[in-house]
């Protein structure tokens, strides 16, 4: 299926975006355009400038949805409440622990969601130019091809798992029901790269303790659409409107994601 008008508009916006405010600043940020918003979260002067450029962008595609910006959420929890509507939600500089420390991946994340639901989902590689469209029903491409996703085909299922906001209990959780059966490897600190490696062979499980929308409605409905599977640890579906519920499992087939749920539940 060729890109659709939306999926065109998206694309020329994020890589705009991409082009005049976030990669000018790559490995070229002052001291004073990089701050903390808590330990190791961090967010850059790129990321104000990138999102407001979005919001301007995406009120003159649709000007009846609502938004809901990772910066703005963070400025004013209400801004969540959006989630239940008609809305656009932005992440616009994913992966910027990255970003500040010079290095990739890095990407733009857009979703459209209607009744908690996403119903359209964008995901763009500012330094490759990838870039990732899906509609609910209609399938998951790259770059205007539909995909299917596909396993890495490895003896042990490759697995990034992120410790970084895990417990004590639950890295030993790791260690003990997990680590014997897969082979763990690093996760890029980004979910618009993270979702790509879960459908293009790289990785065969990826989990989440945190799951804001900005960083997982894009990647949800792209990986589902592809074939492979993400839903809560429970098997329930992924809603953009329960930001406080934990816990999400993305995997490049329904099979691998069911051992990994019986695994993880111990």
């Amino acid at each position: 299926m060729p890109l659709t008008a939306i999926d065109n508009a998206i694309r020329d916006l994020a890589r705009n975006v991409s082009e005049s405010i976030i990669l000018p600043r790559f490995r070229n940020l002052a001291g004073h355009e990089i701050d903390e918003k808590s330990a190791d979260d961090f967010v850059t002067v790129a990321d104000h400038e990138a999102e407001e450029r979005i919001e301007a962008g995406l009120a003159k595609i649709d000007p009846g949805m609502a938004i809901v910006g990772e910066e703005a959420a963070h400025a004013d929890p209400g801004v969540l409440d959006r989630l239940s509507e008609d809305c656009w939600i932005i992440d616009p500089l994913d992966g910027t622990h990255n970003f500040a420390h010079g290095k990739p991946p890095f990407g733009i994340v857009i979703a459209q969601a209607s009744g908690g639901e996403c119903q359209r989902g964008w995901i763009y590689d500012c330094l490759t130019g990838r870039f990732c469209h899906a509609e609910r029903g209609k399938g998951a491409f790259v770059d205007g091809e539909r995909i299917e996703a596909k396993t890495t085909g490895e003896a042990m299922p490759v697995a990034a798992i992120s410790r970084i906001f895990l417990t004590e209990e639950q890295r030993a959780l790791v260690d003990a029901n997990l680590a014997p059966h897969y082979r763990l490897v690093d996760i890029p600190r980004c979910a618009a790269e993270q979702y790509p490696r879960l459908a293009l062979g790289e990785n065969d499980i990826s989990s989440f303790k945190r799951t804001f929308a900005w960083d997982h409605a894009a990647g949800v409905l792209w990986l589902n659409e592809a074939g492979g599977k993400a839903a809560r640890v429970d098997g329930t579906a992924y809603r953009v409107d329960e930001h406080n519920k934990p816990g999400l499992i993305g995997a490049s087939s329904p099979a691998i994601w069911d051992e990994f749920a019986k695994r993880a539940l111990g």
